[in-house]
Formats: C-alpha cells, structure tokens, sequence
C-alpha cells in the first residue's frame, strides 16, 4: 500500500565550503586520559639494587612489581577511556537519535516479534507464522487473537481440500489448485448444495488502514471476508502454502496481486480485488510504471520467499509506527528489510522518513529551525547533522533513480476500478475459458495413460496449521 515521504523539499544540498570548529558540543579528541598522578605510584629501583650483593632474584622481582603496576596503570587509563568514549556516545545520542518507546504499552511485544522473524531461514519459512507474527504483536499476543487466527486458517483449508477432492484434482497439478484457491476467493463455495463460502470483497473504506490499521491484516480479512490488496494476497499465499500449491506475490505501485504458473507453462495474473485474471498490460496501464522501476526490479518482479520476508518486516515495522510512533527500533526493523532486499522501495520509503524525522529532532534540540534555509546553515558547526543531511539527499537521489513515483489515492481508486471494464472483464473471461479447456485435457490425458477407468481420490486429511508454542 502506499507510504509518503515527508514534505522536505526545503533543505538543500549541504553547502562545500569550510567547516569551522564545533563548539555546542564538547569535543573529547583532545582529552588527556592519564592518570594526574601517572607513573609517579611505580616504584624506582633503589640505587642499592644497583651493587653486585643485591641478588638476582630481588632484581627479579622487583622488575615484576614494577610492570604489574604499569599493567595496572594502562587497564586504568583504558578504562577512563571507555568511559569518556560512553560519555561522549550517551551525549550524542541524546541529541542525534530518537527517543526510545520502549517504556509504551506493547512494545515489548514488537521486539519478541522482530527476534522471532529473524530466527527464520529466510529460504524456507511458513507465510502463515510470519504474517500471525507480524499481526500477533499488533494485538500485544492476545490469546484469543491466536486461536482465532489458526483456526480461521483451518477452515478455509478445509473448503478448498474438499472442492480439490470433489473435482479429482491430482495433488501435482499445481494449475488446478491454484485456480481451486482463486475460486474460493472470486466465487461463492457449494457443498452439498449449500453455501459455504461467499465470494470475498474489496474493501473500499479506509483501505489503506489510515484509520483502522488492522484494516491491513489478513485476520481482518477472514474474519470479515472483505480485504484489499495487501491482505489478499498474503491469504491467497498463506493458502497456498497449506495445500502445496506454488504462488508468487508480485508488487505495483500501491498494489500487489498473486502469479502462477498454468498447465501451459504460462504466467497467469490473479487480481483478487475483483476475482478476474489480469495481464500484464492492466499493470502498465496505471501510469506510474516507469522504465527505470522495471530495470531495478521495483515492480512486476515474482517475489522469491526471501523478498516476501523481507516486505514481512516492512509490515512489522508499519505497524510499529502506526500504533508508537518512529524510534530507533523501526530503523532496526527497516535495516534488516534492507538486507533480504535492497530493492524493496517500501523499505526504502520508511527509511527516507525515519531518517528525515531523526534529522528533524536533533535540529530543535540544537535550536536550528531547519524549515529556514539560511538558519539551516547553521548545521555546519555539528558534523554529525551535516552527515545525516548528506545520507537524507544521497536517499533522495536514490529513489529519483530506481523509478519510483507516488501514486495519488484518487488515481488508484480509478486504476483499480478500470479491472470492471467490459474489455478486462472480456479478457479475464477468455483465460478462464482456457484454463478450464486445458484442466479438462489434461485430465483426459492422465486417465488415457492409466487406461484405467476413473479412481476417486481417497479422503485426506487437510493440512493442519498449528502455531508453532516457539512464537507465542
């Protein structure tokens, strides 16, 4: 979904010219860190030790007592220099990092979330804890939040098994059970003649969690059966994932749909939003895919399991601010977004905005109004502001250059409403035509290789989805 980057303009490239001495901070570089009293506690030789009666085992140890108390000296003047050096940390980051809110209610629970996301091997990782992970320390680990999420979990899963077994489905036809998870979305479940499953909806209300963030969250969305294009997606994942079928997320700007592969080897497009296939070009025509955005991989790009992870931290830190507020934390957070994916723009985005707020602060502690431009010059006496403006443009330059542009709310309510055109919807109904034309086939063809007449499917169980006790 969207993020904005702070209104900045105002500040401009830090001026080349001469920087003069700092002087509001106090500067330790030249702090003498020996003792006052430095070499005068070590005892001399006595001038006696000198004549040929003095033994050489007094001579001996006397020299031993002499370097145990340089030992002694250097481990003091080492430690004075640790403490000037925490002293000097401590006052910095006081006036150049964001307090702390840690001391707010269910903080805490973000954290354990933060350490338990990265114990994951990010190439082999259930979506389903992930996402119960990120959600679960929204709701501060409610027990009743957990129970309800798995077995919400649970009985969806069970719908699309039994629709799987009903219509002879092999369990290596990946085709056939993507679309099985696709209908469960787009179209009302029959079993025994009765409803099981209404057909979910978009969720035009608050969408994008302005108001509501859990308006975000796929257990907002099997709770309500109404979602939007991030709670969509990451269900039809978690779904797919418990009946063995192979999906991909895929990101456009302000937007993110499902791909998979069908019985032809070719990439189909599922917009769940409004339960049709899409192509390719229903993307492009949004308007705000630019060339630069596809070189650098921002956009249309199948996400590997690692850059799903990735946007996984994105989410935790997303709700981190929405519900605290920016801190330290969310900068953790972004980092480790950052190392599974450097391409991923929304991590980028957040970046940009906790650095610009981090910037902000440290200029009203210093008494600089940064919104003025000539004050704003003033930055050149703290070498530290001066680093974090640099790092705030070089992050500008960045996303002018992978391609990004933002994407007005009234325009992606209007892309997205353009799906409903008599021309997609024509196309959609094209690929579904052949999708159940090629199902149909290859069925036929597995039953000609058998030359056995047709078996039904024993009964399975459907998978199980149990949250592991290791994330609770």
């Amino acid at each position: 979904m969207p993020l904005s980057i702070l209104g900045f303009s105002q500040i401009p490239n830090f001026p080349n010219k001469e920087q003069p001495n700092p002087s509001a901070v106090q500067n330790y570089s030249t702090k003498n860190f020996t003792h006052p009293q430095n070499n005068q506690n070590i005892p001399a030789l006595p001038s006696s030790f000198s004549s040929s009666n003095t033994s050489r085992i007094q001579q001996q140890n006397m020299t031993m007592v002499q370097n145990d108390f340089k030992r002694i000296e250097a481990e003091e003047k080492e430690k004075r220099q640790h403490k000037y050096s925490d002293e000097i940390q401590k006052q910095e980051s006081k006036i150049y990092l964001l307090n702390s809110l840690a001391d707010k209610k269910g903080t805490k629970a973000y954290y354990t979330a933060f350490n338990n996301l990265s114990k994951f091997n990010p190439e082999d990782y259930s979506v389903a804890d992930a996402v119960f992970i990120v959600e679960n320390a929204y709701y501060n680990d409610d027990k009743n939040f957990q129970s309800t999420f798995q077995n919400s979990i649970q009985k969806a899963v069970k719908i699309i098994q039994n629709q799987i077994i009903n219509k002879k489905i092999d369990e290596t036809d990946n085709s056939s059970k993507n679309l099985a998870i696709f209908q469960y979305f787009a179209e009302n479940t029959k079993q025994n003649g009765k409803i099981v499953h209404k057909a979910m909806k978009y969720d035009f209300e608050d969408y994008m969690g302005v108001k509501d963030y859990s308006k975000m969250f796929v257990s907002k969305l099997m709770k309500s059966n109404t979602g939007q294009c991030h709670s969509m997606p990451l269900f039809y994942l978690i779904l797919a994932e418990q009946i063995g079928a192979e999906a991909f997320l895929v990101m456009s700007p302000n937007h993110s749909y499902i791909r998979y592969i069908d019985n032809s080897g070719e990439m189909l497009s599922l917009e769940l939003t409004s339960g049709m296939f899409s192509a390719n070009s229903f993307v492009l025509n949004s308007g705000y895919i630019k060339s630069e955005a596809l070189q650098n991989k921002l956009y249309m790009q199948n996400l590997s399991k690692k850059e799903v992870l990735s946007q996984t931290f994105v989410d935790l830190a997303s709700g981190y601010i929405h519900k605290f507020g920016y801190d330290e934390f969310v900068g953790q957070v972004l980092n480790k977004a950052l190392e599974l994916n450097p391409n991923n723009i929304n991590a980028t985005l957040w970046k940009s905005n906790i650095n610009q707020i981090r910037f902000q602060e440290a200029c009203k502690r210093l008494g600089i109004n940064y919104e003025d431009k000539q004050e704003l010059q003033n930055i050149r006496n703290y070498p530290n502001l001066v680093g974090q403006l640099q790092e705030i443009n070089s992050e500008f330059d960045k996303i002018d250059q992978s391609g990004f542009s933002i994407m007005p709310p009234e325009d992606y309510e209007q892309w997205l409403s353009s799906l409903n055109t008599a021309e997609n919807k024509q196309k959609s109904e094209e690929i579904a035509e052949r999708m159940r034309l090629l199902n149909a086939q290859k069925q036929k063809e597995t039953l000609q290789q058998q030359k056995l007449k047709p078996i039904p499917p024993k009964k399975e169980t459907p998978k199980v989805y149990t949250i592991p006790k290791a994330w609770l």
